[in-house]
């Protein structure tokens, strides 16, 4: 409530001619509050601790709470020890790129309050994977939650050169990633989605694993977990090529869904906005994300583990993500119409789901 009718429009008024203004003054607030163990301990106070039956173990990793932060809202992990406070049970930082790149020009975000959703032309801007490592080693002995990075493709990087980039990304943030995100569907870097594509994907993660083994051996541990973020502009047919291909390369699973380019079903209300270039999260996605999800359980028979992420506003939403197939869940955009109450909100719905 106090996020609702306080913050929120005091935010909403901060970013009117910019909407990344109000992104950046939060995460400036939350790293403010991750520099103080005092402060991250009141947060927890307030916000309280998930309850125990929550917890889970995926893929040899301890989860809190399956239901995490998606990757975009702290790309370069500024905030890391609030967001465990506010009850998060992981983090997906990034996406970061080999190179640290400024991104799209802006603006490049844009509200639809409507719909409860976001446009963002963002273009991967991040300090770089080495900037995030030195950061998530500064950090690491305050952290309580798992964090998950997602790699992308530096902008400069030609598609040809794809693989030797990811895997620059791949060697920089290894010690510290609890999984990695192998991100291969942003609408907003040109061609990055063609990766997506049989022989480009096989070939992309290949290299990938490859250099999982590789640092593994040297680094004396075990390889990280990869996963895959999927588009929700696939075709059925292009799931199952790329389900296939990530089977073989024994990816350890599947992020359903990334933004998508379609504009259906919009309130007019959303029409300033809604033909801006980029890509739309929120509740207009939550079908999508859904059927996507559902989709992918069935072409493996259950056998992938995903990550559900896309248009979870609310409690409903997220227990229909999970009863859709999805084991863990992520949210982004919910959390800018809906506050840090709907963490709470959402991991008590899914006690009571059990």
């Amino acid at each position: 409530m106090i996020y609702q009718y306080f913050l929120r429009p005091i935010l909403f008024r901060l970013g009117r001619g910019d909407a990344e203004a109000a992104h950046e003054a939060t995460l400036q607030l939350l790293a403010l509050v991750s520099r103080s163990r005092a402060a991250t301990r009141l947060l927890t106070a307030v916000w309280g601790k998930p309850d125990p039956r929550l917890e889970r173990t995926v893929f040899g990793v301890r989860f809190p709470t399956p239901l995490g932060l998606a990757a975009g809202m702290d790309k370069d992990g500024v905030a890391l020890p609030a967001w465990g406070a506010l009850g998060f049970g992981f983090v997906e930082v990034g996406t970061v790129t080999g190179q640290a790149q400024p991104g799209n020009p802006r603006p490049r975000l844009f509200r639809l309050p409507a719909d409860q959703a976001l446009i963002n032309r963002m273009g991967f801007n991040n300090a770089g994977a080495a900037a995030l490592a030195r950061r998530l080693a500064a950090t690491r002995s305050r952290l309580t939650i798992p964090i998950g990075v997602s790699i992308g493709k530096s902008k400069v990087t030609p598609l040809a050169e794809a693989e030797q980039d990811y895997c620059a990304a791949l060697a920089a943030i290894f010690p510290y990633a609890a999984y990695v995100a192998v991100n291969i569907s942003s609408p907003n870097t040109p061609g990055l989605r063609a990766l997506q594509d049989r022989a480009a994907l096989d070939k992309l993660l290949a290299a990938l694993q490859q250099a999982n083994r590789r640092l593994a051996t040297e680094q004396t541990t075990q390889p990280r977990p990869l996963l895959v973020k999927f588009a929700p502009d696939l075709s059925e047919a292009a799931v199952s090529e790329a389900l296939a291909v990530c089977t073989r390369h024994n990816v350890a699973g599947i992020i359903a869904v990334n933004t998508t380019l379609q504009r259906d079903g919009l309130s007019p209300a959303s029409a300033p906005f809604a033909q801006e270039q980029g890509g739309l999260s929120g509740r207009p996605l939550a079908e999508r994300a859904a059927a996507m999800v559902r989709l992918i359980a069935r072409e493996t028979g259950g056998r992938m583990l995903i990550i559900g992420v896309g248009g979870i506003n609310g409690p409903a939403d997220a227990v229909r993500m999970l009863d859709a197939g999805a084991t863990l869940l992520q949210i982004y955009t919910g959390l800018v119409y809906a506050g840090p109450n709907l963490v709470r909100q959402i991991n008590q719905a899914l006690v009571r789901a059990g």
